[in-house]
């Protein structure tokens, strides 16, 4: 136990940002703003069923953590052969929405959210509420979804 903890704490100073590197608050803002942004143009491109678009909103690799799976897709391209909108509304899905997007972590180039999300059937009555994280980057000048975790089947 003593040693996972020493561990952990090691992990978690790793982490901190360099005291003679930190990064200014508007820096960290203007990062919390291109992700939120982000994250909003994720959400509509997911309900227009668009995966072309959808995929435009992720950074590569992207990494998806769900149902007891890891999935990365390296490219654009394979993600965009995927078949969320095949599968998707055979459990009554329609479109969702976010309930809730609470920076947990940023940095100038990275932001954690903590999101819960909520999925509505045609007739918009509420299907399923999920939490998730998402890990928001900033690659090539593009604000993007680089990894995922979700509690969503």
């Amino acid at each position: 136990m003593l040693i996972r903890t020493i561990s952990l704490l090691l992990l978690l100073l790793l982490a901190l940002p360099n005291p003679s590197g930190r990064a200014q608050d508007g820096d960290i803002e203007q990062a919390i703003v291109g992700a939120m942004s982000a994250l909003d143009e994720f959400m509509l491109q997911f309900n227009r069923r668009d995966m072309e678009a959808w995929a435009a909103t992720l950074n590569y690799p992207h990494v998806r953590f769900a149902s007891g799976n890891v999935t990365v897709w390296e490219t654009a391209e394979e993600f965009a052969q995927g078949r969320a909108f095949v599968n998707l509304p055979r459990s009554g899905w329609d479109h969702s929405h976010w309930l809730t997007r609470d920076v947990v972590m940023a940095a100038p180039g990275k932001v954690h959210i903590q999101t819960v999300f909520q999925r509505f059937n045609s007739d918009n009555e509420i299907i399923g509420t999920y939490e998730s994280l998402y890990i928001v980057t900033l690659r090539d000048d593009h604000w993007g979804t680089q990894a995922r975790s979700s509690l969503a089947p």
